[in-house]
């Protein structure tokens, strides 16, 4: 696609800089935009075969799990997935390699050009122009399959201009009610949205009231309709084969899942027993319940950041380990933070709540309140300004828990990981994002 020797960092260095300026187009949902876009690009998106996937929580390790699953049996797969804890590369993937810098400069160079032509009041945003960006990458590399994770919602995401093989619901629960909707069943139906005529649609999804949404707007599209059930696959690898990620007793459904899509798909792309072990075994998606240890402390890194996340995350908690965490926490003021409180202090011993990297940041110190309002009154509650002043009080603590954003996630992971390539300091900043009318 590019000459990788005729760029340098600085041309980088100005790609992402250009990407972070697109933020003061806010996020709209909306298809009129990509839909202009891909058709200016001969529509990228109509030469490849997708697996589509919406849902509250999940969609990463869902994706992650089917990618390395049809890599593992000799597809040429595509990976489309947000947000990046990192390096923005990270949300484009060919074969589980981030996209290179010297793509994304070259493919934001052909696209500013045709960015120039649109008028401010109806400039595409950061998230049209990076679903852009995948969709060219993944044809002009000829990806004989793409996974592609929605964004916001599902109806009126970006991504939702595709035709895919199947459509993915992992579960559907209270998020964004502000964009989606504050009941089950309105969220359910935003994100149903992605369900087109007559092709499948899968979901994990067990509460009576979205479900049967998903299900009537399925009947409506004349889509075939699968539950998924952990315990109802032909295939269950054994569990001491698969990795880390998914011995997590929450991936359990998520497994059901990546396995009913297997088996739905397989005239289409089969897949081997044995493909679908290696790959369950390999996988790997950082910041979801990781596990590692520096020195004599044991860190476990989880990107819960709602409710049902938080729920699935104590479960874990108690399952795996019988000493509880010592807990670093940062959250955004638009979760539902007074009841994740609620949630994680039965399974932690102490809380250092610190400010997030994000404009949406709730304080830390508004954050230490909550817990220690709720929390028993001799337990270790404090703010902290940054994340390096919380572990350096917690040095002595065998086994500490960080939580509650992505953005966090990706700080700490880039603070306690040797060997990392420095980020640009605006990559994180990528994540950020504030909603605009259409």
């Amino acid at each position: 696609m590019s000459d990788p020797c005729s760029y340098s960092k600085e041309d980088y260095n100005q790609s992402i800089e250009y990407l972070y300026n697109l933020q003061v187009f806010g996020s709209k949902l909306g298809l009129t935009n990509i839909k202009k876009l891909c058709s200016m690009y001969n529509s990228p998106e109509k030469k490849l075969s997708f697996i589509h996937v919406a849902g509250t929580n999940g969609k990463g390790s869902v994706c992650a799990m089917l990618e390395s699953i049809y890599r593992q049996a000799g597809y040429k797969t595509g990976l489309f997935t947000s947000p990046h804890l990192i390096y923005f590369g990270e949300r484009i993937q060919i074969n589980g390699i981030p996209i290179k810098q010297e793509t994304i400069i070259s493919l934001i160079k052909r696209i500013k050009p045709v960015l120039a032509q649109f008028p401010k009041e109806s400039h595409p945003t950061f998230f049209e122009v990076i679903t852009l960006m995948g969709f060219l990458y993944f044809a002009e590399q000829q990806c004989d399959i793409v996974i592609l994770e929605t964004g916001l919602g599902g109806r009126l995401d970006s991504t939702n201009i595709i035709t895919p093989q199947v459509s993915l619901i992992t579960n559907i629960d209270l998020e964004h009610q502000q964009y989606l909707g504050n009941t089950l069943s309105l969220i359910a139906k935003e994100k149903a949205g992605i369900i087109k005529h007559k092709v499948p649609i899968i979901t994990a999804e067990t509460k009576p009231e979205p479900l049967a949404v998903i299900r009537q707007i399925a009947s409506e599209k004349e889509a075939p309709f699968y539950e998924s059930n952990y315990q109802d696959n032909s295939f269950i690898p054994a569990i001491d084969t698969l990795s880390s990620l998914t011995k997590v007793p929450y991936q359990r459904q998520n497994i059901g899942l990546v396995l009913k899509t297997v088996t739905v798909l397989q005239k289409k792309f089969p897949v081997d027993k044995t493909s679908i072990s290696k790959g369950l075994s390999l996988v790997k998606w950082p910041g979801r319940f990781q596990i590692f240890t520096l020195g004599h402390q044991t860190f476990i890194i989880d990107g819960a950041h709602n409710l049902s996340g938080f729920k699935a995350l104590t479960n874990s908690l108690k399952t795996r380990f019988s000493q509880k965490p010592f807990t670093i926490i940062g959250v955004l003021a638009d979760k539902n933070w007074s009841d994740i409180c609620s949630q994680l202090i039965p399974y932690s011993s102490g809380f250092i709540t610190i400010p997030v990297q994000s404009p949406r940041t709730l304080p830390a110190e508004t954050l230490a309140n909550e817990l220690k309002k709720q929390a028993p009154a001799k337990m270790n509650i404090s703010a902290e300004k940054t994340l390096p002043k919380a572990l350096s009080k917690t040095k002595q603590e065998p086994l500490i828990l960080i939580c509650g954003s992505l953005y966090l996630i990706g700080e700490s992971l880039k603070y306690l990981q040797e060997n990392l390539l420095s980020p640009h300091p605006l990559e994180q900043k990528l994540n950020d994002w504030k909603m605009i009318s259409s």
